[in-house]
């Protein structure tokens, strides 16, 4: 978001801020404050801990998102009384499914792949996790703001010392309107961040502290999924399917789930990783696909669509994670890849990392030292961690998915019986940042192919257009304010990507914020940007073949307002 230079700020002095009220950023001011708790009640010196959390949302909750099948085992350690203290989950699970799809017909598996286990686990809403967690938090004596977009970390002398809230009241030229407020500097000794997958302020910190040295670049899926009301009970509450194969083909990573809700409402999606080679591959348009297979249409027909909503998802596994800690700061949760791609599950450990950000903080509080080497002790902890043993025997799970789905899966099957190594025989398989494998255009469709990307109609029954999903994601921007998707180079798009790939954002973004319009002297299509259609997925980030799209977040509590998602 744009600032304005030369302004006077307020400032805001905390001991520690929290960037997200996430799952990772609830856990660690839950966490903290529980620890002050215990050492007030425990010693006569008492510590006076101020801890804000940030929440860009326009209340928590509004911006969360996920499949979501809970493992129990984060909250348990966290909140051993959870279930008692009203947690909404929707049902246990209570039956297991997994199907491979041909575009006519479907195989189940007999046996179901251990890591696609469910049992013990528990059909949750994301949104309604964290809004019934806000509270609890909140009661501790932590502060929390919602419509708090921070948009740059304050680094002085090469130390995080806290962060800039984005500026409010800037108009769509830059100007500054009649109800401008100027964005809030939250000065604090520790900075955690927990902003979800690709976050903007862990974009700023791992290019000046150069946080991926030495790692695996992150790897992305994009997860596009719908809620649906049913007419009667043909999906069983608590029942859980997980599909791989059609439509996506042979070298595309992904796959389907559907989840049986309360209230006959069913979850369904599909993911895609944002690592494919089609340049005009449409995630949205192959989620709407999907809908229309023999094995999934009597699922829905009859029934309602009520929400949608679109999310990137970090897949690269233990070795694509940044070093999460630095002068000042730590990372946690989606933002530091806190997710296990095997298992399509990172709530509970995002919920660890919150915690033993917290315990860092804590010590590093009691010590009075925020160095790096003080802070260090979040990654010993990690290491030590069941986190850490959890993500080490998936290890490579996706990396393998590079040279095809079919030596993925046995890549998988390999990780099952070697600890996780599979065809890594020094341990790590190497990977590639999704946006490099994408192919050019004519390489992809040949030549002489015209290589147009299908185009499917919608019914507006069984399958919908982009523009519907986001109305049903209650996706609402302020439209005069400077677009929140930075192009650095729209000669790029005009030259280069029309040439080379055919504009591929006008294909991948899945609520149709770029739209082709012919520059002024008729030479080629530039994205004219409906950002106020955004999803706040970060797939234009993350799969721009030239890398130069940056998302930044918009003006505060502007966004999807999901609902059970």
């Amino acid at each position: 978001m744009a600032e304005l230079p030369g302004i006077d700020r307020e400032t805001l002095d905390v001991d520690v801020v929290i960037v997200g009220a996430g799952p990772a950023g609830l856990a660690a001011a839950y966490r903290l404050a529980e620890l002050v708790k215990a050492h007030n009640d425990s010693n006569e010196k008492k510590l006076e801990i101020s801890i804000a959390v940030l929440e860009k949302g326009k209340e928590i909750g509004s911006h969360g998102i996920s499949g979501a099948v809970m493992d129990p085992r984060g909250i348990a350690e966290l909140m051993p009384d959870w279930l008692e203290r009203g947690c909404p989950i929707e049902s246990p699970v209570t039956d297991d499914g997994f199907w491979y799809l041909f575009e006519k017909l479907k195989i189940a598996a007999p046996i179901m792949p251990p890591p696609l286990q469910n049992h013990g686990n528990y059909v949750i809403s994301l949104g309604e996790f964290v809004r019934w967690m806000a509270p609890i938090v909140g009661e501790m004596g932590v502060d929390l703001f919602a419509e708090f977009a921070a948009s740059r970390v304050l680094v002085e002398e090469g130390r995080v010392a806290g962060v800039r809230t984005g500026d409010k009241g800037i108009d769509k030229n830059g100007q500054v309107k009649a109800n401008f407020e100027p964005g809030v500097d939250v000065r604090a000794k520790v900075t955690i961040l927990a902003e979800g997958p690709r976050g903007t302020l862990t974009k700023q910190l791992a290019g000046t502290f150069d946080l991926y040295e030495g790692k695996n670049p992150q790897v992305y899926s994009v997860g596009v999924k719908e809620l649906w009301q049913l007419p009667d009970d043909r999906f069983a509450l608590g029942r859980v399917v997980h599909t791989l194969g059609w439509p996506l083909d042979g070298d595309t990573f992904g796959g389907g789930f559907i989840y049986g809700m309360k209230d006959r409402i069913v979850d369904i999606g599909l993911v895609v990783g944002l690592d494919y080679r089609n340049p005009t591959l449409d995630p949205h348009q192959e989620f709407q696909r999907y809908k229309t297979h023999p094995s999934i249409r009597p699922l829905l027909e009859g029934g309602t669509m009520i929400s949608a909503g679109a999310k990137a998802i970090p897949e690269g596994g233990y070795y694509s994670m940044p070093r999460m800690h630095g002068e000042g700061f730590l990372i946690t949760g989606d933002s530091a890849g806190y997710l296990n791609g095997a298992r399509l599950k990172g709530i509970h450990l995002g919920i660890k990392s919150g915690s033993m950000a917290a315990e860092t903080a804590f010590h590093a509080l009691l010590n009075e030292d925020y160095s790096a080497s003080q802070l260090g002790e979040y990654e010993a902890l990690f290491e030590a961690s069941w986190a850490r043993e959890e993500l080490w025997k998936q290890r490579n799970f996706h990396q393998a998915f590079e040279y095809g789905q079919l030596a993925g899966l046995i890549n998988a099957g390999l990780g099952i019986v070697t600890g996780g190594r599979g065809y890594g025989v020094m341990n790590r398989l190497e990977g590639h940042a999704g946006h490099e494998r994408m192919e050019r255009i004519q390489r992809y469709f040949g030549a002489d192919h015209p290589h147009p990307p299908e185009t499917m109609k919608f019914d507006n029954t069984l399958t919908f257009d982009k523009v519907t999903d986001v109305y049903n994601g209650g996706v609402l921007h302020e439209e005069n304010q400077p677009a929140h998707l930075l192009i650095a180079d729209t000669e790029v798009c005009i030259t280069r990507c029309t040439e080379e790939y055919g504009n591929p954002c006008f294909h991948f973004c899945p609520a149709q914020v770029y739209e082709p319009q012919l520059t002024a002297d008729g030479r080629g299509k530039v994205p004219f940007l409906n950002f106020t259609n955004c999803f706040h997925c970060k797939t234009c980030d993350i799969m721009d073949p030239y890398q130069v799209i940056t998302w930044v977040p918009p003006e505060a509590g502007g966004g999807p307002n999901y609902k059970k998602l």
